[in-house]
């Protein structure tokens, strides 16, 4: 039997990318594995890269109204977190692959907000770009996660052969981690 003491000793996953060297305000940037263009160091090998981490904590993490901000990496995977949310809404509503995919390249390049801007939904925890330079960046940046992250969804998320969504995947749509959203009120 689980005891209460038990349960409020489970922990969120936190990123293992700690040792970031280069930042964009208080965000890690860190290397990809991605063929979209945008500021990240390319990740060249086949190891794993934040987005991964990401997707392979999403079923744990989206769970917590609460999470413990370790590096600028976990920042990162906050963000990585919010936004499968938003693409599993719209994943959800796509009937073969090939719009699924439309719809993930349509999301990512879609206008959204950055930290310090009015409709980002946690400017308490992020650092505001000091400049149009670094803004530039960090939209950049986002942007190319945005859009390899909604790619690896698609394949991870769709049956290859039958292009339906994994029921245990879209069970989480409703979900809010950290009870935020990146899309705003009735999105």
């Amino acid at each position: 039997m689980i005891s209460m003491q038990m349960i409020c000793q489970i922990q969120a996953y936190h990123s293992q990318f700690t040792d970031a060297q280069l930042k964009i305000g208080n965000l890690a940037l860190l290397p990809l594995r991605t063929k979209f263009r945008g500021p990240a160091p390319t990740n060249s090998s086949d190891d794993s890269d934040i987005i991964d981490e990401a997707l392979t904590y999403f079923k744990a993490n989206v769970f917590f109204k609460n999470f413990e901000i370790k590096s600028d990496a976990d920042r990162v995977l906050i963000y990585i977190t919010l936004y499968i949310t938003e693409c599993l809404k719209k994943m959800q509503k796509c009937a073969s692959r090939n719009e699924a995919q439309k719809e993930m390249t349509s999301l990512a390049i879609a206008k959204f907000s950055i930290p310090g801007e009015a409709g980002f939904p946690l400017n308490a925890i992020y650092l505001k770009p000091t400049n149009r330079a670094e803004e530039d960046q960090m939209r950049a940046y986002v942007q190319q996660i945005r859009q390899e992250t909604g790619q690896r969804l698609v394949d991870k998320v769709l049956d290859p052969a039958t292009s339906r969504p994994s029921k245990f995947w879209m069970c989480f749509t409703k979900r809010k981690f950290m009870d935020r959203s990146l899309s705003g009120p009735g999105q």
